[in-house]
């Protein structure tokens, strides 16, 4: 059944129409004025829109190519007592209209037309599913590829520690580690990342970063620690999630797993349990990006972090706005009394390092 809209200024060709499709199972709806078309159009989906060749002093091409604008994937049929108008044949040419129906009104011409730009319909469908499907493979190929090769690496970033003597400078704390992709096609974290979520890859990705982590632990001064993104669905598999990280075990200590995307852990039942492996494994854990969208209060007590991370999004502009001032004093007072380390992200310049400073 296909859900069709009928556009004319003639209630009785509407009702024609709509009594010859609905014989066939298809739902007709009606609309008399072009505004009306094109606002059932914005409402819902329509599988098909017949459209006359003159809707109140308006032509059917001109209303139909609205109704592309609106929804692209509906099949345009114009009704028209014209096929021979130079106006309509350029319309076909164009694409705007997809086939035409002559006047008057047969029956079977009817049924015969809608079936049959139903079946082309269906074919694009198909022709649409294979090439999506060729597609995916050839991303999941890409990202094989990516895994296998030296295109991903991992930057890494300082996170300097504030004395309480505001006489001294700050000295290097720790690294975060910043996933990076040199592929020509996957060129950037987040295409790696989401292509690995699609194909369900994200213990082969979470390996590759675990190897890398691996050659920069090998390199860092022993007192320096390293932060490390672990992402949400790893907590859902506590046992890989162990044996991943397995060639981190000896730098345990130094290594700090950032935890994102706490709204997701609430539908993992074993986040829990995985998390008190890591940490009895000797890893340390943090809460990143807080702040920014979803944070739950809960989660945060139950995780018991050793770091938090503010999102850079308080962190920007900090010395002009005092209600983020009072935001990262309350965020100060929220670690001491849990006994976290917190962590400001993406400081810029001197003036939101001073007031960090002394905040």
């Amino acid at each position: 059944m296909a859900r069709i809209l009928a556009v004319d200024e003639d209630p009785s060709e509407r009702w024609t129409i709509e009594r010859i499709l609905r014989g066939e199972g298809h739902e007709v709806v009606q609309a008399s004025i072009v505004d009306e078309a094109v606002r059932l159009a914005g409402d819902r989906t329509f599988d098909v829109a017949l459209v006359d060749y003159e809707v109140h002093n308006q032509q059917g091409i001109s209303v139909l190519q609205r109704l592309r604008e609106v929804q692209p994937a509906c099949l345009r049929v114009l009704v028209t007592g014209n096929l021979e108008s130079g106006t309509v044949v350029d319309a076909v040419n164009r694409g705007e209209v997809t086939r035409l129906i002559s006047k008057p009104l047969d029956p079977s011409r009817l049924i015969d037309a809608v079936d049959q730009v139903l079946s082309s319909r269906r074919r694009l469908v198909e022709v649409a599913r294979v090439q999506e499907a060729v597609a995916s493979e050839q991303e999941r190929l890409m990202l094989d590829e990516c895994l296998k090769g030296d295109d991903l690496q991992l930057a890494i970033q300082p996170i300097l520690r504030v004395s309480k003597d505001s006489s001294s400078e700050p000295d290097l704390f720790a690294y975060e580690c910043l996933l990076r992709s040199t592929h020509s096609v996957l060129s950037g974290p987040l295409p790696v990342l989401k292509a690995a979520e699609r194909h369900g890859m994200l213990s082969d990705l979470a390996a590759v970063v675990v190897k890398r982590a691996v050659h920069w632990m090998e390199k860092l001064p022993p007192e320096i620690m390293l932060f490390m993104n672990l992402h949400p669905d790893e907590l859902g598999d506590p046992d890989g999630m162990l044996e991943r990280l397995q060639p981190l075990v000896p730098w345990a200590e130094r290594v700090v797993l950032e935890i994102t995307e706490r709204s997701r852990l609430q539908g993992l039942d074993s986040w829990e349990r995985a998390v008190k492996q890591v940490t009895n494994l000797g890893f340390s854990t943090a809460v990143d990006d807080l702040g920014a969208g979803y944070s739950s209060l809960s989660v945060l007590a139950e995780l018991q972090p050793s770091f938090v991370k503010v999102d850079m999004s308080i962190v920007r502009g900090v010395d002009r706005d005092e209600r983020k001032q009072r935001l990262i004093d309350l965020l100060c007072r929220f670690a001491e009394a849990t006994d976290a380390k917190l962590v400001a992200e993406g400081v810029e310049t001197e003036a939101e390092s001073a007031v960090l400073e002394e905040c």
